[in-house]
């Protein structure tokens, strides 16, 4: 891939930046600044918890129309939701710089928090994104049919959003599409072994329901040139040179698409 091509003609959206995490504490400046020099030009900082939410709204306010912020709390960290966490969510997002539910969903993988416990904090992040009418972040992994389910009543109240790292095969992909829920691909479509189901997913994905990401720290794309110790957004022309390869389109083709996609989903500038 020619980046330096690419990233004169292109704007990229990345849906979901870590910067909370311990591998990119304190590093947010020289992310962005590697993230502008290939074009990445809009970001979303994920909130998975009440204290990265509020990091998240921060960041996002020192960096205005850069940086959008998403509040949450994920399934692994479920076991600690409760009226506070309830509070806290609901103040923030009413800041319009929140442009997100979540990251919330449900994930059977580990069980870090018991699945009931899970179910009771994806229902009231659910409940949030019919109130606020913001579009949800939303993580599903192993807990396919419980997820399926929870959704579907609030997708039919008006709910909307993106199924974040998407990791699944084509059958979930199909039918989160027929829910009106969009998809996220992450560094994942790039693994060759681990990544097999979402490559053979990515065809049943329509161009205009795509979104890109890092889902950074995690997930390196494979096919990078340049590693560093932590993935970030200044990587994320790779997972769209991937994309394209995989669906034989021009790499500015998915970009634009992904991007416009983005933008209209979470009420970004620039569509």
């Amino acid at each position: 891939m020619n980046k330096g091509t690419q990233s004169e003609r292109a704007q990229l959206v990345d849906i979901g930046v870590n910067f909370h995490s311990a591998q990119l504490t304190s590093l947010a400046d020289r992310l962005l600044v590697r993230a502008r020099a290939v074009n990445v030009t809009q970001i979303l900082a994920t909130g998975t918890s009440v204290a990265s939410s509020h990091l998240a709204l921060e960041l996002a306010r020192a960096n205005p129309g850069t940086v959008f912020a998403t509040a949450g709390v994920p399934p692994h960290d479920a076991k600690s939701y409760d009226t506070g966490t309830f509070r806290e969510l609901t103040e923030l997002l009413k800041c319009p710089e929140v442009v997100a539910v979540g990251e919330c969903g449900l994930d059977y993988n580990r069980n870090f928090s018991p699945p009931q416990a899970q179910r009771i904090a994806f229902e009231q992040q659910l409940s949030m994104a019919v109130e606020t009418r913001k579009p949800l972040f939303l993580h599903c992994r192993d807990a396919f049919t419980d997820f399926h389910d929870m959704l579907t009543p609030v997708v039919a109240a008006g709910a909307r959003g993106v199924v974040h790292c998407f990791t699944g095969n084509r059958a979930e992909a199909e039918a989160f599409l027929a829910m009106g829920l969009d998809i996220g691909i992450t560094g994942w479509v790039t693994d060759l072994q681990r990544g097999q189901a979402l490559r053979e997913a990515l065809p049943a994905i329509p161009l205009d329901r795509l979104h890109l990401e890092t889902d950074a720290p995690y997930l390196f794309p494979k096919n990078a040139e340049t590693r560093r110790g932590h993935n970030e957004p200044a990587n994320l022309p790779w997972v769209a040179a991937s994309v394209a390869e995989l669906l034989g389109c021009d790499i500015d083709e998915i970009i634009q698409a992904c991007s416009s996609n983005s933008r209209r989903m979470f009420g970004l500038p620039g569509n």
